[in-house]
């Protein structure tokens, strides 16, 4: 059974996005290489457990995170489903397989002054290239969009009488996103800058090369990671380390978490519920400085 019919089915029934596909093709590559040069076998068909849990200790032996192994082990669980729906198999080799256990880890956010010091301090180039980082930047924080979906922006998304987006998710999902009314204004002002820039374009998308053409994921990041890079020393300076403060700052503020949830456009609230732990963290550390018995054993 070969891999292209499992990928086609996740892109054209389960709707998965680009970025998705690769990572799956990818692992399933890898897996598929190891088993040929390091097992011997010439087809999935005799894949068992302990080929799948040489293949997790292979992969951490090699360097790579349990996390990383983890997703890597659910591409596999995926396709094997995928080979006994369609009777190419009867059973799964990764029933038995159990996956390597992971450290907590809490998504990284920037802190409120960094971003302040961003938006108000940061001396953003001139011409269209300066405008586009500062609008990618506000947009991110603002709204906590990923960037698959900032790049798929198109200018008619915008409704600036209504003051929100549509935002083209995870699955063809659609949402809203409420914007205020200096980020619309500040939007307007780019978008002279992007026509002024580009007289008579013909693409409608929001974000743009400096040649006219739509934005590249990493282009984006690299516009991101280059503004962050000087006000922060954090090791997440990428489009998601906006969108964590985005819903890291919201929590702290008193955000409900449903409300945050259908924000970032999660499917499920489980997803959603790290950002309430690194909220408790941030108060446990007020606590601790500000309580009179924090630091007793008999608290």
């Amino acid at each position: 059974m070969s891999e292209s019919s499992f990928l086609q089915y996740l892109q054209y029934e389960k709707r998965f996005s680009p970025n998705t596909l690769t990572a799956y093709r990818k692992d399933l590559e890898q897996f598929l290489q190891f088993i040929r040069e390091e097992m011997g076998l010439t087809s999935v068909s005799e894949v068992g457990h302990s080929h799948i849990r040489s293949w997790m200790v292979h992969l951490i032996s090699h360097g790579y995170s349990a996390r990383t192994a983890n997703r890597k082990l659910s591409t596999l669980k995926a396709y094997f489903r995928f080979l006994i729906r369609r009777n190419y198999l009867a059973a799964d080799p990764t029933a038995k397989v159990s996956a390597p256990k992971t450290g907590k880890r809490l998504p990284g956010s920037l802190k409120k002054s960094e971003l302040e010091r961003l938006f108000q301090q940061i001396e953003f180039e001139g011409g269209y290239s300066g405008a586009r980082g500062r609008m990618i930047l506000e947009l991110l924080y603002a709204t906590g969009i990923r960037r698959s979906e900032a790049i798929g922006l198109e200018v008619k998304d915008i409704d600036f009488h209504s003051l929100q987006i549509r935002i083209l998710g995870k699955g063809g999902k659609e949402r809203l996103a409420p914007i205020s009314r200096p980020l619309a204004d500040n939007l307007e002002a780019y978008l002279l800058d992007r026509n002024q820039a580009f007289p008579g374009l013909e693409h409608t998308r929001l974000f743009l090369t400096d040649k006219g053409k739509p934005l590249y994921p990493k282009l984006m990041y690299n516009i991101v990671h280059k503004y962050l890079s000087m006000v922060t020393s954090n090791g997440m300076r990428g489009p998601h380390a906006l969108r964590h403060s985005f819903a890291t700052h919201l929590s702290e503020n008193g955000a409900d978490l449903n409300a945050i949830k259908a924000l970032l456009g999660h499917s499920s609230l489980a997803s959603t519920q790290v950002y309430t732990h690194n909220s408790i963290e941030r108060l446990r550390q007020v606590y601790n400085k500000a309580h009179p018995k924090a630091g007793l054993d008999n608290v």
